[in-house]
C-alpha cells in the first residue's frame, strides 16, 4: 500500500476517533482536542492527493476511498455537532443524500471505466466543510472556557456556516451529477 492510500486509511481510521473526542465532554479540553484530530485528518486529505500526483500513485483504492474517508470525517462533525445542538437534522439529510448520489455514480462510473473528476464546487464543498467545522469547534471551545459570552449565539453562526456548506453540497452534486449524464451509460 502506498503513502497517500495509508494517509487515506489513517483519517478513516480518525474519523470515529475525532468523534469519540469530541463527544468526550468528561475529557478536559475536549473541543481542542476534537480539533487537533480534525485538523490532523484534514491535512491527509490535502497530502495524499497532492503526494499521488506528484509520484504517479493514482491507484483505483485511492479514487474510490478517498471521498469516502472524507465523507466519514465531515459525516462525523455533523453527527457530533447534531449532538450538541449546533447543525440541524436537515443539514446532515441534505449533506448525505448529495453524497449517496455522488458515490453511487462514482461507482457506476468506475464499473464502465470513466472517472468523473471533481469539480470546483465539490472542492469549495469540501474546503468548507473542513474549515466551518473547526470555526465551530474553536468557538465551542472558547465558550466552554467562558471567554465568548454564553450569550454568544454558537447554535446560530453554527447553522448559517453549516446550511452554506449544505448548499454548496447541493451545487456541486446537481453539476457533477449532470455531467454524469454525459459520460455514464445509466441504461446497461
Amino acid at each position: 500500500m502506498n503513502t497517500p492510500n495509508k494517509l487515506t486509511v489513517l483519517r478513516m481510521i480518525l474519523a470515529p476517533v475525532f468523534l469519540a473526542v469530541l463527544l468526550a465532554e468528561r475529557l478536559p479540553y475536549h473541543f481542542w482536542w476534537a480539533v487537533l484530530v480534525f485538523s490532523v485528518a484534514a491535512i491527509t486529505d490535502a497530502i495524499d492527493g497532492r503526494l499521488a500526483r506528484k509520484n504517479g500513485q493514482i491507484t483505483v483504492f485511492g479514487k474510490l476511498l478517498d471521498p469516502v474517508a472524507d465523507k466519514m470525517l465531515t459525516t462525523a462533525a455533523l453527527l457530533g455537532f447534531m449532538q450538541f445542538g449546533l447543525c440541524n437534522i436537515w443539514i446532515v439529510m441534505i449533506v448525505l443524500t448529495r453524497e449517496f448520489a455522488v458515490t453511487s455514480v462514482r461507482l457506476i462510473a468506475s464499473a464502465e471505466g470513466v472517472v468523473i473528476p471533481a469539480n470546483i464546487w465539490g472542492k469549495l464543498k469540501t474546503v468548507s466543510q473542513m474549515t466551518f467545522t473547526i470555526l465551530i469547534m474553536v468557538l465551542a471551545a472558547v465558550q466552554e472556557m467562558g471567554v465568548l459570552a454564553a450569550s454568544f449565539p454558537l447554535s446560530l453562526v453554527s447553522n448559517i456556516l453549516l446550511w452554506i456548506t449544505a448548499a454548496l453540497t447541493v451545487i456541486s452534486g446537481v453539476i457533477y451529477l449532470m455531467r454524469s449524464t454525459k459520460v455514464v451509460t445509466f441504461t446497461k
